[in-house]
Parts: C-alpha cells; sequence; structure tokens
C-alpha cells in the first residue's frame, strides 16, 4: 500500500506522477500488481454471458489494461531519461512479463470471439462514418471513433495471432518475449559504448579552429570530470558534431569520427548478436502469421501499405538525390584538396569541408547563430508561436514532482483559459539518458476508468549544456530539434478525441513524423523568429542579413541530406526483408544493403546498425521510411501555410481539426485531403529542397 506506483489515485492537482516518490524497488511488486489485477478483470470480461458490447467487451479490455500501461509507461518513459545499472536491469523482468501477457490477452480465443462478434455487428455491417468538416456534433465523433477501434482492433488480434492454432501461439508467445528482451539490451549496450568513449585533448594543435564558445563547453566538462586542464569530448551530439565540423586536425576528427561510428560494434557492448537475434525472430513471427518477411508485416499496416511501394518512393527520392550528392561531394573534395591538399577524401573530412565551402560561398558559419539561440528564449519562442498558432498558452510551473533536476514543467491552457495539459522539458545529455531527442507521452488524452483525462507529455534531448558562465547557446540544428519535438508535443496536447485508444499521437507511423517535421519551418520565417532570436547578452535580434543566409544556404547539400536518410530506409528495410539464414556477417551485409548510395569510400571499421537504436530498440523497425514519407507530407502541407501566410487563423485551425486533434479516429489520408483540399504532391519535397 505504501508503492506510489499501485495506486492510479494521485494527491496532484493535476494528476501528475509522484516521481519524487517512487523508487526502483517499486516497479517489480508495482508491474506484478497490475498484471494480476488485469488478468481478473480479463477472466471476468470471458466469463461474462451477456451478448458482447463494446462496453463490456472493448471498454472493459481497456479499463483491464490501464494500470499496467501505466506503470509500465512510467518505466519506458524513466529507462530512456534517468536511469541506472540496476533500473536498466530490471527490463529483463519487466519486459517478458508484460509481453507474455499482451500475446496471451491476442491470441485468447475467447475474448477475440467476443471481439468478433462485436466487429460483425459494429463495422462489418455498416457504413463506415463519413468525414465531415463540422466536428461540433461530439456523438459522431465519438461514433466515428468506436467504428476506427473496433475496425483495427479486429485487424489487430489476427495480427497478433488470435487465428493461430495453440502449437503456434505458444511459439509467438515465446518470441515476443524474447523480443522484448532484447531490445532493452540492445538500448543498453548503445548507451554504455556511447559512455565508455571520452576524448581529453591538452594541446593546443589538437583543437585548433574548434570555436570558442566549445572549447569553454568541453573544458568545463573536463573540470566537471576531475581530468585537469584540457578540453573533454563525448559521443553526445552537442560534443561530438562541432569536433567533426570544427577541427582542423585531420586525426582528431577521425578518432571521433571511428568512435561514434563504431559504436556497441567490435567492443565490450557489441550489439551483433543481438542484431541477428532480433531479425531472425521478428522473420519467424512474421512466418508464423502468414507473412513473407517483418517488412510485408509491418508495412500492410501503414500508409505505404506495402514494401513495393515504400521502396518505389525511396528511389524516387534516390535517383535525384544521388546525383545531387555526387556532385555536391565532389565539389567538397576538390575544395578540400585545394585548401589542404587532401588527396584521399574521407567521411571524417566531410563535415569540416563542406562547412568550410559554405562558409566561402555564402559568407556564413552556422556557428554565429548561437548568441540569438539561448536555449530558454528557445523554448519561450515555441510557446510564442503555438500562441499565434492556436490560441494555446503555457505557464511555468514549480509545485510538480520531476524525476532529475534538469527537468522544467508547464501546464498549457486553450484559448479560452481550459487546462490542454502537462509538459516536461528535459534538454540536456547525461550519463543516466540515451542521445537523440524525442516525445514521450507519459499520459495520453481520454477517457479513463476515472474520467476524461489531459495528457502528460515529455520532451527530452542532449543539446548543448550551460557551461561556467555561459548559458546554453544552441547550434541552430540544435533549435531545430526542439522545434521538431513539440511538434510531437503539440499532436499529444491538443489531442481532442473521445477513448484513449485512437488519441493523438497514436496514429499511423508514417503520418506521426507530419506534426513535427511542419513545425520546423516556422525557423526560417523572419515573422516567427522576431518572436524569440534575441542576442543573449544585448537582447538584439537576429540581424536580417544573417537570416537572409540562412535562407540562402538552406539547401546547401541537400542531396547529401536526402541520400543520408534514404540510406537509413534501405538499411532497415534491408534487414526485415531478407531472410537471416542468408545472413552471415552483420557488417558486411549492411555495407552490400547501401553498396550503391556509397560515394566515398566506407571506414573498415565503422557498423551503423549496430547502433541504430531507431530499429533495434525503438518502434521504426521496417519503418524508418516514413521520416522521408511524413516529410514529404509536411513539405506539401507547409506549401499552404506559405500561400495563406504562416499565421493564417483559417490554416492553422485547419490543421488543428483535422491533423492534431483527430489522432487516429478516420485514416490519415482523409485527413491530410480535408486539411488540404487533395491528395499530397509526391514531388513537393524534392522541389522544396532544390532538388528539382
Amino acid at each position: 500500500m505504501n508503492n506510489p506506483l499501485i495506486s492510479m489515485e494521485k494527491e496532484h492537482r493535476l494528476k501528475a506522477i509522484p516521481f519524487d516518490k517512487i523508487e526502483t524497488e517499486h516497479f517489480v511488486p508495482a508491474v506484478d500488481a497490475a498484471l494480476e489485477k488485469a488478468k481478473e478483470k480479463v477472466t471476468l470480461i470471458k466469463k461474462h454471458a451477456v451478448e458482447p458490447t463494446f462496453e463490456n467487451t472493448f471498454t472493459a479490455l481497456d479499463e483491464a489494461n490501464e494500470q499496467l500501461t501505466y506503470v509500465a509507461g512510467i518505466y519506458y518513459s524513466l529507462l530512456s531519461v534517468e536511469s541506472d545499472g540496476e533500473f536498466k536491469k530490471l527490463a529483463q523482468q519487466i519486459s517478458p512479463k508484460i509481453a507474455q501477457f499482451r500475446s496471451l490477452l491476442m491470441t485468447d480465443k475467447d475474448i477475440f470471439e467476443k471481439v468478433k462478434l462485436v466487429y460483425n455487428k459494429e463495422v462489418k455491417s455498416k457504413e463506415k462514418p463519413a468525414l465531415t468538416e463540422d466536428f461540433s456534433d461530439k456523438e459522431y465523433l465519438k461514433k466515428a471513433e468506436r467504428y476506427r477501434i473496433v475496425e483495427n482492433a479486429y485487424k489487430d488480434f489476427i495480427r497478433s495471432g488470435a487465428l493461430l492454432n495453440d502449437e503456434d501461439k505458444k511459439k509467438l508467445i515465446g518470441i515476443n518475449m524474447e523480443l522484448s528482451k532484447l531490445s532493452p539490451k540492445f538500448t543498453e549496450n548503445v548507451l554504455n559504448a556511447t559512455n565508455n568513449f571520452e576524448m581529453f585533448l591538452t594541446e593546443k594543435e589538437e583543437v585548433e579552429g574548434l570555436p570558442a564558445g566549445i572549447l569553454k563547453a568541453a573544458a568545463f566538462m573536463a573540470k566537471q570530470k576531475n581530468k585537469g586542464d584540457g578540453w573533454l569530448f563525448t559521443l553526445q551530439p552537442s560534443s561530438f558534431m562541432p569536433l567533426l565540423t570544427y577541427c582542423k586536425n585531420r586525426t582528431i576528427r577521425q578518432r571521433i569520427h571511428k568512435a561514434y561510428t563504431s559504436r556497441a560494434f567490435r567492443d565490450d557492448f557489441d550489439n551483433q548478436e543481438n542484431i541477428m537475434k532480433i531479425i531472425k525472430l521478428r522473420h519467424e513471427r512474421a512466418n508464423l502469421l502468414g507473412y513473407k518477411n517483418h517488412a510485408e508485416f509491418v508495412l500492410e499496416d501503414r500508409m505505404a501499405e506495402s514494401v513495393e511501394n515504400a521502396l518505389s518512393f525511396l528511389d524516387k527520392i534516390y535517383q535525384v538525390a544521388y546525383p545531387a550528392a555526387k556532385k555536391e561531394t565532389a565539389e567538397t573534395a576538390a575544395y578540400a584538396k585545394e585548401i589542404d591538399g587532401i588527396e584521399k577524401f574521407k567521411p571524417y573530412d566531410l563535415a569540416y569541408y563542406s562547412n568550410k565551402l559554405k562558409e566561402k560561398k555564402f559568407q556564413f558559419d552556422p556557428e554565429e547563430l548561437r548568441p540569438w539561440f539561448k536555449a530558454e528564449n528557445v523554448i519561450e519562442g515555441i510557446f510564442k508561436i503555438a500562441e499565434k498558432l492556436y490560441g494555446i498558452t503555457l505557464k511555468q510551473v514549480d509545485d510538480v514532482p520531476v524525476y532529475h533536476d534538469d527537468v522544467t514543467t508547464y501546464e498549457t491552457y486553450d484559448k479560452n483559459g481550459e487546462y490542454i495539459g502537462l509538459i516536461y522539458f528535459d534538454l540536456f545529455p547525461r550519463e543516466t539518458k540515451r542521445g537523440g531527442a524525442w516525445m514521450n507521452p507519459i499520459q495520453k488524452q481520454g477517457l479513463y476508468s476515472d474520467g476524461m483525462r489531459r495528457p502528460h507529455v515529455t520532451i527530452a534531448a542532449s543539446l548543448t549544456p550551460s557551461s561556467e558562465d555561459t548559458p546554453s547557446l544552441l547550434r541552430f540544428d540544435e533549435v531545430r530539434t526542439i522545434f521538431h519535438e513539440f511538434g510531437h508535443a503539440l499532436h499529444a496536447l491538443l489531442s481532442d478525441c473521445y477513448y484513449k485508444s485512437v488519441s493523438s499521437p497514436s496514429v499511423l507511423w508514417d503520418f506521426v513524423e507530419l506534426p513535427s517535421q511542419i513545425m520546423e519551418n516556422w525557423l526560417l520565417e523572419k515573422e516567427a523568429l522576431d518572436l524569440f532570436a534575441k542576442h543573449y547578452e544585448t537582447g538584439e535580434p537576429l540581424p536580417t542579413e544573417l537570416l537572409d543566409k540562412v535562407i540562402a544556404s538552406k539547401n546547401y547539400n541537400k542531396g547529401n541530406a536526402n541520400l543520408r536518410q534514404v540510406q537509413f530506409a534501405t538499411i532497415d528495410l534491408a534487414w526485415h526483408t531478407t531472410d537471416p539464414d542468408e545472413i552471415k556477417d552483420v557488417n558486411k551485409f549492411e555495407k552490400e544493403a547501401v553498396k550503391k548510395m556509397q560515394i566515398l569510400e566506407p571506414i573498415e571499421d565503422a557498423n551503423f546498425s549496430c547502433g541504430f537504436s531507431h530499429i533495434f530498440a525503438g518502434g521504426y523497425s521496417a519503418g524508418y521510411y516514413s521520416y522521408k514519407w511524413a516529410e514529404a507530407l509536411e513539405a506539401d502541407a507547409w506549401s499552404l501555410f506559405l500561400e495563406k501566410g504562416i499565421f493564417d487563423k483559417k490554416t492553422a485551425d485547419d490543421f488543428r481539426k483535422f491533423i492534431l486533434e483527430r489522432g487516429n479516429s478516420f485514416h490519415p489520408m482523409e485527413l491530410f485531403v480535408a486539411f488540404r483540399g487533395r491528395k499530397p504532391d509526391p514531388e513537393a519535397l524534392l522541389k522544396r529542397d532544390g532538388l528539382l
């Protein structure tokens, strides 16, 4: 009874998670208690003799899972942002228990029979509710959501093995349990490999070319870790990226590049075995369920609909991006030879000389922008932009329990003063947090057993931290990261569904990046930048001439940028369309999969797959292409804002109404067409990037 995770009744006025009371030892007992409660409720549903209905089947199943979802959600959120070795070990206990329960539920013939009866009555024999532009009728929306929930659940049960024989169901449950252990292990290896590397430099010639602010931050980090006088660099993006971009010393660039590109590969945290186990189990599961491979299984339930469509989409980008990237790389290599006599241009030279050439072409270095992007000002800026677009306001609060001192919390309110949701910002690196950036909905919007609840979301990142005497001043790409993740957060915060199973951001995977990627566009608009881009010391707004240089250079190296994303998506699909028995060597397979995209000779000891958490530990397996897919949707959606005005009220209202609020109540293509007035232009992305 003293376990703060077991009671769903939270004392805080916002029903915020009591992070200040939760300890590591609370999780396993809480998961066990939640599982026991869920099993009891599922048994009651099975025994219920009356005719199955939406309420006594779907609503009842949702309530049965509620506490387990709550406890598991908190555990996996903390696993990403604040977890030591003991906390990580719990995943090997917790994950299989949850995987087993969910697999047993989704393969339970009695439960499926009830789901099927409701499906036949509510979906098969009825016409699908048509999408309308008037959402004032809440009963109509509720009806549409119920139709979508039943339709999707019926498919999900079949895709989860409900039609398998008993022997195959046992095999499937075993596979799911094993996979549930491997994903956390993969993540743990990547984090350990990242934290295990430090490069301490003491000679000035080793750091020549690095901006003063970067050196100051590296010197501060060295002091924090008791290294003495010098500069400490790590594999956190805010540390190694400036080194690759500005360090004149080629040997140092080579060292940091090799360290990053070989994380969890042929070291103490090698992920090769984990990769082989994961792809074999995924392939076996797909075969059991009647699919040729894991990619075919995944893409059946995506906007792309098939592997062929996804590959065709990627190939269209490749055909344009590859020649552009080849030309860009040749030009950069020629410049490296011209100014420094580099005869054999290598991958660790690309960022450095690309930046040098960019400076020459546009008389502009992105590092010049940092003073105008103090982290606190950027947060204030996204709030102001959101207010102008959607009428919402955000207010910082200090009475919400947090899991780390770095975290700040904000309440969100609508234009009518109604509470919308809670958002946690956790922006700076630490050893207990994985790298990268993400948004996580800790509590989704929608109906719970105690009534309707508003969402709680976290934005986590590993951005440039403050130093001893300088606040956090962000690179332009880090500012873009905050805008991107805040777009995800808006999707969750503005959700206006009745049932949480379809509330935002629970949409098809190749649609989920649309709200995030479209937010990045306001960063290149003076009207938006004037709201917050002030010099951290003088308060001077970002000079027009500097913004003009940013805009002029925005399509610089877009061939390489597009090719890089196509390469990642291609590796992903290669892993998940190939029979694992044909793969004998992880590194050789990766090199062969992307051979046609290789412009520079690959580094022998580099392997991207072993650190590719998105596909081996995240939700993007056979789905990494969705970044480019959603970017194509976003480019077309943004063109309407450009046409009507970046703060045009009707356009913003429509985007909120059809995209942000509606979640998975309707198929995403229907929602996109309702917003844009037509189907997306497939060439919008390439046109915007200057490649067509």
